[in-house]
């Protein structure tokens, strides 16, 4: 089937192009609004700009595919295949992605508010400056993926997996990573306010200049994490394991520290902001510093 057959179908009224085969075609700009695609083959097809709201696409072929800034809100991508795809600046509020396959997709400036990604693999991704609030990311694959200054805020992330993502600058404001393995991923200057972080895996973790300000980090495994000019004011980091962690100019400022295991903290000379924190220090109880006082690296 060609672009010119198929617009002339759509504009008699047809609605169902059950496993059409589109593939490689230039779509670009077309609407097809409402239509059945279901298990269609679109492999490598050109649908730039294009008009897609509500359509069935369930189970379609769209690897290679170029979508970027088309309009899908409301799709159904369900087990659809969108390897390596082009979603970049697509619309895509409440779409439907569950069990989709989006391996190395590019999804960057991608507004996905509200939408469905549950079971999704999305390794590898792109998706520098996503939209993501309040998406349901129930045991989403984001392994390795680029979620750089991605917003996630409201966003349901129960089972999520996210060894090796990039969250640098992203917002997570009031998220819940409570006993998340989050082993090595780049938190840097993410906005983590309030965020629950109780009993997470942050082993090797970059949260350098992260806010975590009010955060939740009891139980919190942080070894050899960077959390180097992190803004942990009003932070409980109670019981949680600081072995080797970076704590160089971070703000402590009535953090609780409360049985943390702090064997060779690594801090800046003592400023004013980490007054509060030293003298915190010797007050915790359960702390045996035979094993290693804080190091305190001068300037």
């Amino acid at each position: 089937m060609n672009r010119e057959k198929l617009v002339n179908l759509y504009d008699l009224g047809c609605r169902n192009f059950y496993k059409a085969n589109l593939s490689g075609l230039d779509l670009s700009g077309i609407m097809l609004i409402g239509v059945n695609l279901k298990e269609a083959n679109l492999t490598g097809a050109n649908l730039s700009g294009a008009f897609l709201t509500k359509c069935d696409l369930r189970e379609a072929t769209l690897n290679w595919a170029n979508l970027s800034f088309a309009k899908m809100s409301e799709i159904n991508l369900e087990q659809a295949d969108l390897t390596k795809a082009n979603l970049s600046g697509a619309f895509m509020v409440r779409a439907n992605l569950a069990s989709a396959r989006l391996r190395g997709t590019n999804l960057s400036y991608t507004n996905l508010h509200s939408s469905n990604l549950s079971e999704a693999n999305i390794c590898e991704a792109i998706m520098r400056k996503a939209n993501l609030r309040k998406a349901n990311l129930q045991g989403t694959n984001f392994r390795c993926a680029d979620l750089r200054e991605s917003r996630l805020t409201g966003a349901q992330l129960e089972k999520v997996a996210l060894i090796g993502a990039n969250l640098s600058q992203s917002h997570l404001i009031d998220v819940d990573f409570k006993g998340r393995d989050l082993t090595g991923i780049n938190l840097s200057q993410a906005k983590l306010t309030r965020a629950n972080l109780s009993h997470a895996n942050l082993s090797n973790a970059n949260l350098s200049e992260a806010q975590l300000r009010n955060a939740n980090l009891h139980q919190a495994n942080l070894y050899q994490a960077d959390l180097s000019k992190a803004q942990l004011k009003g932070g409980d980091l109670s019981s949680a394991d600081l072995t080797n962690t970076d704590l160089t100019n971070a703000d402590l400022t009535n953090a609780n520290l409360e049985y943390a295991v702090l064997h060779y903290i690594i801090l800046e000379s003592p400023r004013p902001n980490l007054v509060d924190f030293l003298l915190n220090l010797l007050k915790v109880a359960n702390n045996s510093f035979g094993y290693g006082a804080p190091q305190i690296k001068t300037a």
